[in-house]
């Protein structure tokens, strides 16, 4: 049976909040923690189905594993398992199964892995004969999925060759790969990067105690509340001015929307200006996870927005530009897509059906970019809530926590 929540929104938000850990950040830290036969526990590991998958591959006695919806476990693991000895089977959910791995796979065996596709040519579920991969040089392009990138080069220092990566065309969400970089650094692995070609050469990760940070993206769902209500200030714990975290940007980003951010010794603390840009413009190929907080922010605010670099959205657990349109559009608010990785909304509205209930798509961020919009709307209607699981638990447990009235059917 579907679950449905009514949200009701608070009068005010003065709160402090414990944000969940950083999931990018604990699922490198699993693959470097185990590359360097790390015994030091993980520090503030994240709490979330993604990172959970990952615990359990690592954990377990069977070389058959199910990352079910976590494409950052997907593309980590294969690259990890092409180079251990074993035969090993991956597979995940019906929507993993349809999104595109060959750029990574036939990478993995130019470099000289063995991988067999199980059913569909160029998506999961694969097969995988384990080896010591022979490594070499690569042509790898960058306008797809950074994550590809980023299981290459965790396992390349491990290469008898190590890795020559020639990375063509745009580098989408390049932050990742520099926080990938910086955290094989703080392992004892040095890459040198320049211009597009990325070069490591065989070497051996050293024992370090990870700390994984708060999570920036969880923050942004904040910073639309806060945006979207006057007087509102919120007190997020566990955040880093000097962040290895892209969309850290979110400080600057949302200045524009009315939210400012004041650095404290234990976090942030984040207060609406009432300030409000007139139209709203951004290239977000380096923070694509914040798009979709900010199309449903500046929506609920009336301001309209054009953004670009977002052509990575489309191959995310849902094809996520789509499911704004759709879901935005029950809301009244008429986006559309020019071209393959732009996103309008010229502040076009059309008339709302009924009491609409937002469908989440198994995608997190759907469901909490959109929550908020419950302070705008009065209430607000959506089908499966359970999905912030996959990186945010205990979402709605803290939006309860300051006030909002959630209603269970």
């Amino acid at each position: 049976m579907q679950v449905q929540y009514t949200i009701s929104p608070p009068d005010g938000i003065r709160a402090t909040i414990d944000l969940p850990a950083s999931k990018s950040m604990s699922n490198r830290a699993l693959i470097l923690n185990t590359l360097s036969l790390s015994s030091y526990p993980i520090k503030n590991l994240a709490d979330c189905e993604d990172t959970q998958v990952l615990i359990d591959a690592f954990n377990s006695n069977s070389n058959v594993f199910d990352v079910k919806a976590a494409g950052t476990a997907m593309r980590f693991l294969t690259a990890f398992l092409a180079g251990m000895e074993g035969e090993w089977i991956i597979k995940g959910s019906k929507r993993m199964h349809e999104r595109p791995i060959h750029p990574l796979v036939e990478t993995l065996v130019a470099l000289g892995a063995k991988i067999d596709y199980l059913e569909k040519e160029g998506f999961p579920p694969l097969k995988i004969q384990g080896r010591k991969l022979k490594g070499g040089e690569v042509y790898l392009a960058g306008n797809i999925s950074s994550q590809f990138i980023s299981a290459l080069l965790m396992v390349a220092p491990l290469m008898e060759k190590g890795l020559i990566m020639h990375i063509e065309k745009e580098i989408v969400s390049k932050p990742y790969i520099n926080l990938t970089i910086s955290m094989m650094e703080q392992s004892g692995v040095h890459a040198k990067w320049k211009n597009n070609d990325i070069t490591i050469q065989p070497q051996t990760y050293k024992p370090i105690q990870h700390v994984v940070e708060a999570d920036w993206t969880a923050a942004s769902y904040w910073y639309e509340m806060v945006s979207l209500l006057p007087g509102s200030e919120m007190h997020l714990k566990g955040l880093k001015k000097t962040s290895l975290q892209g969309d850290s940007n979110v400080t600057s980003l949302f200045t524009d929307l009315g939210v400012s951010t004041e650095f404290v010794e234990d976090g942030i603390v984040i207060r609406n200006t009432k300030r409000k840009a007139k139209k709203f413009f951004h290239d977000f190929v380096n923070e694509p996870d914040l798009a979709q907080t900010f199309a449903a922010t500046c929506c609920f605010l009336g301001v309209p927005f054009l953004f670009s670099g977002i052509q990575s959205l489309k191959i995310k657990e849902t094809d996520r530009v789509q499911a704004l349109i759709n879901e935005l559009e029950k809301l009244g608010f008429v986006l559309k897509e020019n071209e393959i990785g732009m996103l309008e909304w010229d502040g076009t509205r059309c008339p709302v059906e009924g009491e609409p209930a937002i469908d989440t798509y198994d995608d997190h961020r759907m469901a909490m970019s959109l929550a908020p919009g419950a302070i705008a709307l009065g209430s607000l209607r959506m089908n499966d809530p359970h999905v912030v699981s996959k990186s945010y638990p205990n979402f709605w447990r803290d939006i309860e926590n300051v006030g909002f009235k959630i209603k269970r059917n």
